[in-house]
């Protein structure tokens, strides 16, 4: 089931060239990249995708922690790995969250990722489409 946008409060526009031996660059000119395949001289888009997740489920476990009246740690992080592989004849992707939430009890850091992962919207796009981990660490 899709769901529709009701209110658009931000659309990212990027223009890129060259698909993964090129370059990608965003209309107002902060993200100016050069991409390449994996191992390659540039960035490829499965960093470019664990950067962006990261970023914003670490955006959504605040949220979480507001509304559970929790201080998320000053030194919160999330390692990213999304793996490009094959499955059959097609291109697959799967991801881990390694989410690192210092000097929280282990119940309450469990509590806040998986209401981050029900909220943020990288989750959100990626639920039932690729297989997804979420380690505390």
């Amino acid at each position: 089931m899709t769901t529709a946008i009701d209110t658009v409060l931000y659309t990212g526009r990027t223009h890129v060239t060259g698909g993964r031996n090129g370059a990608a660059r965003s209309d107002d000119g902060k993200l100016d990249v050069r991409l390449s395949p994996p191992g390659g001289a540039g960035t490829n888009p499965e960093q470019l995708f664990a950067a962006g997740w990261s970023a914003c489920f670490i955006g959504a476990m605040g949220l979480a922690a507001r509304a559970q009246g929790v201080a998320l740690p000053a030194d919160v992080a999330v390692d990213a790995e999304v793996d490009l592989g094959k499955s059959g004849e097609g291109y697959q992707l799967q991801a881990r969250l390694n989410v690192s939430l210092p000097g929280l009890p282990a119940d309450v850091a469990r509590a806040l990722v998986e209401a981050a992962h029900q909220t943020c919207p990288y989750s959100k796009a990626t639920r039932g489409n690729i297989g997804v981990t979420l380690n505390l660490i």
